[in-house]
């Protein structure tokens, strides 16, 4: 397929240079970089997940509703004398 880019001159004089020293045209320099890239960006997306500290607890405490944020900041500021 055949499409138009724009690239920075100097990146792209240095693409051209590489590409030369290599002995492979310019575009199969640009095909191989974007698989490169674009396969690095799946691989970090799949292993992005974070692991969150759990604790050993009995749950909620009495009487918190967690669809109420009023109520959950009262709390969370002692507000209620809940502690």
């Amino acid at each position: 397929m055949r499409t138009t880019v724009r690239l920075n001159d100097q990146l792209l004089a240095e693409a051209k240079q590489h590409a030369a020293k290599t002995g492979c045209t310019l575009t199969a320099l640009l095909e191989d970089a974007l698989r490169t890239f674009l396969s690095m960006n799946k691989r970090s997306a799949k292993t992005a997940r974070a692991k969150l500290p759990t604790f050993k607890g009995g749950g909620l405490r009495p009487g918190v509703d967690l669809d109420n944020s009023a109520d959950l900041l009262d709390i969370m500021e002692d507000k209620n004398g809940v502690s």
